[in-house]
């Protein structure tokens, strides 16, 4: 017995009712009681609490069965120490009988493996992160993964792992045993320079950051004791912290803090994953310039709303800035984007926390507000629309930013994130049009509008490649003689499902659409070639009238491709005339003026259309290098009743004859209106009295019949037939 007194690992020795007989000097160390505080006590005050009121059953099985199931092999335990310390060791067990009535002794060999074991743990945990960081697993499942495996080493604890964000406040990654009052505490802690400092000159000052300052909140919690460490990534800079806290009462010893320092490694790795992958899906989900949710997030959420079950309900909002392409022009693009950054900050500080906010285009904006009805949506677009007003200073510059607002609502204006959308862009645009810095809701006849052009753009793109538009034609006719002048080409289009589209519906899907440049081009060309056959066919059409959109005329490339249609079909330049709108004319800027002075060098005429339905200046009309103006439909249609048209009609063509240029009127349907209008020398007349228009083979049918013949033009012949017969030289008939 003297003999395993001495020995220096831990020997324990019970008898037959479990009490200790023998506790040894090696014991004493590794438990921290005398042998005074133990022997004669029952074996169980060594092992943890938890498991203490079974320990004596275990060891009773074994006396009763004679089984060995825990006599032999060496297996590893852990106990509890006085100090309420778990300590892990290497068991080895023996048993023996001793004295006459054969009473069974046990003796307990314990070796102190705790080193060996927390390397071992921490080793493997480090092996188990750095392969998972090869699969899919989640940056937060393996920090929770970490804290948890931790945990497990040293019973009655609780780790965190936080993470030190670029404003250098404090980010619970992971804490999933932590009371949510602490950590909803240290949330809002925000570092100085100096704590930086101090934590990178000693890693142990991390306590000092997540446990001194919130000690009685943490006692109030259940949790008494704290080892902590900085996170120090590979740049030196500070990048989080790792703390364990343990709800034990009484001081440990400090291996806690080892497990703590040995996880810091790779914990730093999990907290430079979470930044690299954290700023990849900044990337991929969010717009750089204003940190916003970009287009893709955007409609990732909306499908997460829409597919929400229940009676769900919420409002999707569309802003765009008015007059955005101003600022960028008179500032600069740099400006702009700071003009951007403080449009953004401002949405953001009239939204409430849970408003969904996106940047889905240069200058639009898309606000969600979930469980909201249209009324509240309608107050807060006033409000977004009225918290705009105040200036932002961009570039030592004041800019009042005026928005114009779109809404729709889910249910009632579309069942999935695209139509959503799409009806609070449609409604932002129809505010826009009807006055900028106000709001509009769709309504379903925004959706059937909306159905329309999607249907029919479609339709129309795909015409446009097969080549299913044609051409009709409208004669012009010279008012005197009867002569024709010229003719309008007008697109047609005859769908073969959805039947004869009216152009009034298929030019203002063109336009929204897109393809109304597409479309102007090949009326060019189709006019072009109509020509050359007609003269191949001793059809005389002295010239063709094309209509081009306004955006026809920002492209430099025009005049280029006039130039080289007339080249490549071998068309005299005067044969050509391309109508213009007044919008044109409203367009001042220099390209579009060089455009149409290069169009005009060509020797091709240029003829303002429905001249006087929009804001017709003379001074511009002065300016501009036109051969035709040609009078609006809705003047001639009460012409012989309405005096004012009567005035506007005789003034205008009075200024185009002054001005050198040819008027050309619309619309003429009736006798009375062909004499008043010859009356007052309107030079040419276009409209049903002479002819609809036509198909090419209709028009040359029209061409080889007898024409319409009104008085004034059989007076014209006459006198031109007299001029003929007089002999040369004698005085010509009046």
């Amino acid at each position: 017995m003297r003999l395993l007194r001495d020995t220096t690992e831990a020997v324990v020795v019970i008898n037959d009712k479990n009490d200790i007989v023998l506790f040894n000097k090696g014991a004493e160390r590794l438990w921290g009681y005398t042998q005074d505080e133990v022997l004669g006590h029952n074996v169980k005050m060594l092992v943890p609490e938890e498991i203490r009121h079974k320990h004596d059953d275990y060891i009773n099985r074994n006396r009763e069965t004679g089984i060995n199931t825990i006599v032999g092999a060496p297996r590893e335990i852990i106990f509890q120490n006085k100090d309420g310390d778990h300590i892990t060791g290497e068991l080895t067990l023996s048993s023996c009988k001793m004295g006459d009535d054969g009473k069974k002794y046990y003796l307990a060999s314990i070796k102190d493996v705790m080193e060996e074991n927390y390397r071992k743990k921490l080793l493997d945990l480090q092996n188990t992160v750095f392969q998972s960081l090869s699969t899919e697993m989640q940056i937060q499942d393996m920090c929770d993964l970490v804290c948890r495996e931790v945990e497990n080493f040293v019973p009655n604890t609780v780790a965190i792992l936080v993470l030190i964000n670029k404003e250098h406040r404090l980010h619970v990654l992971s804490g999933p045993g932590m009371p949510r009052r602490y950590a909803a505490a240290l949330e809002h802690v925000t570092l100085s320079d100096a704590d930086l400092m101090a934590l990178s000159n000693d890693l142990d000052e991390a306590a000092t950051v997540v446990w001194d300052s919130y000690k009685s909140l943490g006692v109030s919690l259940g949790l008494h004791n704290c080892w902590a460490s900085a996170i120090k990534a590979g740049n030196g800079k500070i990048s989080g912290i790792f703390a364990l806290f343990s709800r034990n009462m009484n001081k440990i010893s400090d291996w806690p803090q080892k497990i703590v320092a040995g996880c810091v490694p790779f914990c730093s790795v999990l907290i430079e994953q979470y930044e690299a992958r954290h700023h990849i899906s900044q990337l991929a989900n969010h717009d750089p310039l204003t940190g916003f949710l970009n287009r893709t997030a955007i409609h990732k959420i909306l499908k997460s709303l829409v597919g929400k079950p229940g009676d769900n309900h919420f409002a999707v909002l569309l802003l765009n800035l008015d007059r955005f392409r101003d600022i960028n022009d008179a500032l600069g693009h740099a400006n702009g984007d700071d003009f951007l950054k403080g449009v953004a900050a401002r949405i953001k500080s009239l939204c409430r926390s849970h408003y969904i906010l996106s940047r889905v285009g240069g200058d639009e904006f898309v606000v969600i507000l979930p469980d909201t009805r249209v009324t509240n949506a309608m107050a807060f677009a006033e409000t977004l629309i009225g918290g705009m007003e105040a200036p932002i200073e961009i570039g030592g510059n004041f800019l009042a930013a005026s928005i114009s607002v779109g809404i729709s609502m889910f249910p009632e204006n579309g069942p999935d994130g695209e139509s959503l959308i799409g009806h609070a862009e449609a409604a932002m645009r129809l505010a826009k049009k009807e006055a900028c810095g106000t709001f509009r809701v769709a309504t379903p006849d925004d959706h059937a509008a909306a159905q329309d052009r999607l249907v029919l753009g479609s339709a129309l793109r795909e015409s446009l490649a097969k080549g299913l538009l044609n051409l009709h034609y409208q004669p012009q006719v010279e008012a005197k003689t009867g002569a024709l002048y010229g003719v309008e080409a007008l697109s047609r289009w005859h769908h073969p499902h959805l039947g004869n589209i009216f152009p009034s519906r298929f030019i203002a899907v063109a336009e929204d659409t897109g393809q109304i440049e597409a479309i102007g081009a090949w009326c060019l060309e189709e006019a072009c070639r109509q020509i050359v056959k007609w003269d191949r066919d001793g059809i005389v059409v002295p010239a063709v009238s094309v209509n081009l959109s306004a955006g026809h005329f920002r492209k430099r490339q025009l005049p280029e491709m006039i130039s080289n249609l007339l080249t490549q079909f071998g068309i005299a330049p005067t044969r050509l005339t391309v109508e213009i709108t007044e919008s044109v004319m409203m367009d001042e800027i220099k390209d579009t003026m060089d455009v149409l002075h290069a169009i005009r060098a060509l020797n091709v005429g240029l003829s303002m259309d429905d001249f006087g339905t929009g804001y017709s200046s003379l001074s511009r009309l002065t300016r501009l290098p036109l051969t035709e103006i040609k009078i609006d439909r809705s003047f001639i249609m009460n012409l012989e009743h309405d005096a004012n048209a009567q005035a506007v009609t005789t003034a205008v063509i009075g200024i185009g004859n002054r001005l050198g240029m040819t008027v050309i009127t619309e619309g003429v349907e009736t006798e009375a209106q062909y004499e008043l209008l010859e009356s007052l020398h309107c030079d040419v007349m276009q409209g049903y009295l002479f002819a609809k228009p036509m198909a090419p083979k209709d028009l040359e049918t029209w061409y080889r019949q007898p024409r319409k013949i009104m008085p004034a033009m059989q007076k014209a012949q006459a006198q031109k037939q007299v001029q003929k017969q007089a002999p040369s030289g004698q005085p010509k008939s009046k």
